[in-house]
């Protein structure tokens, strides 16, 4: 894994693992859906493959393509259109998180009230709209299906370079092949997002163990809890490894949010350095922060923002005496198989010698919408970040882990996520999702000259082809 070559104006790399660096022939910034139709024309006449990229963070190829042409959504940012009365707001593919936040921020009422963001990914905020609608992603609402149910229509460039408005009426197959598509069907453009009402939630925390964490989500869906995770503890040479965690959920009340408690950036650097060099330290400074914030209250969009260091890996590669990052992947099983589940995978990891860094349990309703569906039924979602070394040793071991561990899922009748990496073999695939061939063999029905063709797609083609079904 030799270091990018930074100054590239080409070379685009993923935010977090840095482990997939790609140069590029071109980079274009359409900023309009004709501009985009223009790109993929000129593409296809040139035999040249298109990737789309929103804010890269996807860990997978998903959203680059080597020696292809790079298609950055930023420049198709911004609010279109806000519906204040059916709580819709259309905006560019490529606005982010926090600019939608500010926007609908400076609208509330003089109380406080007003639309509101359903969910969004957690642990970042830097993500954009249109890349979540192509992973389909998820939040950590305890009732909510992936990201499809919020959304309403969007526009789409299909690989013909015709223009689309798209919903569940107008045109549900391409509907359900384009979210959760990872770009293979078109470029989104814009996105027509369903807010909710703000409201205002009370943080509750406790301490618990893995044994308790089915029956402690039940009862807090049950009391009308919005939100919630697990965040468990990370050090193997510990009983507590994968056992004892903070469990935290946001149930509805009155008031007005508090004044947050938040952990500093310096703060979050020493907690990310601790969880690479003292673990046990890492874990009971994050639990006392969280046990010191029971009972605050937040808005119920507030709380899903926080903070996200760009960059803070190379302190730690300084300490730790090599370049190394950490790459994520996010496992499903059956809920009530969830501690189970956790103890299997201490056990896996204390065998293997595989180094969490951070780790934590949410909660998913099944959807029926999509086609490259990974919220087959009601899940337990288990997110682990776990710490690569950026050399050939540190990309095999990390790929035997991502490997077991989805065997791992997939033996207690689970599924895993596509967007954080690339190691999945043909068998876990199609046993996670029994339709993968259908949707490739409907994508190169719909662009047969592949003029779409991200790196993932290509090396997802390859490995399905080359194994029989």
């Amino acid at each position: 894994m030799a270091a990018p070559q930074l100054d590239d104006p080409l070379l685009r790399n993923d935010c977090h693992s840095r482990l997939n660096p790609t140069r590029h022939a071109r980079i274009e910034r359409p900023r309009s859906p004709e501009q985009v139709a223009d790109l993929l024309h000129r593409a296809a006449r040139s035999g040249q493959r298109v990737a789309v990229a929103g804010a890269q963070h996807a860990m997978g190829g998903q959203q680059f393509a080597e020696g292809g042409w790079l298609l950055d959504s930023c420049a198709l940012d911004g609010v279109v259109e806000f519906d204040r009365t059916r709580g819709l707001i259309r905006c560019g593919a490529g606005t982010r998180w926090p600019a939608l936040q500010r926007f609908l921020a400076a609208r509330r009422a003089r109380s406080g009230e007003g639309w509101a963001l359903r969910q969004k990914q957690t642990g970042a905020d830097d993500f954009s709209l249109g890349g979540a609608l192509a992973a389909n992603i998820h939040g950590r609402g305890l009732d909510l299906r992936p990201f499809v149910e919020d959304i309403e229509a969007f526009t789409l460039v299909t690989p013909d370079g015709r223009i689309h408005r798209v919903d569940r009426a107008v045109a549900p197959d391409t509907f359900a092949l384009a979210v959760g598509g990872y770009g293979m069907f078109g470029v989104v453009t814009d996105v027509t997002l369903r807010l909710a009402p703000r409201r205002v939630v009370r943080r509750c925390v406790s301490l618990i163990r893995r044994a308790e964490l089915h029956a402690a989500f039940e009862q807090a869906r049950a009391d009308g809890a919005l939100y919630g995770d697990f965040q468990f503890a990370i050090d193997p040479d510990s009983r507590d490894f994968l056992d004892l965690g903070v469990f935290s959920v946001y149930l509805p009340c009155e008031g007005t949010p508090d004044a947050a408690h938040q952990l500093s950036a310096t703060q979050w650097r020493e907690l990310l350095a601790l969880a690479h060099t003292d673990k046990t330290a890492a874990f009971r400074r994050y639990s006392e922060f969280y046990l010191a914030t029971n009972g605050q209250r937040y808005g119920s969009d507030d709380h899903q923002f926080g903070v996200y260091l760009d960059g803070y890996h190379d302190a730690i590669d300084a300490r730790l005496g090599h370049r190394g990052s950490e790459l994520i992947t996010e496992l499903y099983v059956p809920r009530a198989s969830i501690a189970p589940f956790l103890a299997v995978l201490a056990e896996d990891c204390r065998r293997h010698g595989t180094d969490i860094i951070y780790g934590t349990v949410r909660q998913i309703r099944a959807e029926h919408e999509t086609r490259l569906r990974w919220a087959r039924q009601d899940w337990a979602c288990v997110v682990l970040n776990v710490h690569v070394r950026h050399d050939a040793d540190g990309g095999r071991r990390v790929r035997a882990d991502m490997q077991r561990f989805i065997d791992r899922a997939l033996e207690l009748g689970g599924s895993f996520y596509l967007t954080y990496h690339g190691h999945a073999r043909p068998d876990q695939l199609r046993a996670a999702y029994p339709d993968i061939d259908e949707v490739l063999a409907t994508k190169r029905a719909r662009d047969p000259q592949e003029v779409l063709a991200s790196d993932w797609y290509c090396a997802l083609r390859d490995a399905l082809r080359g194994a029989a079904a």
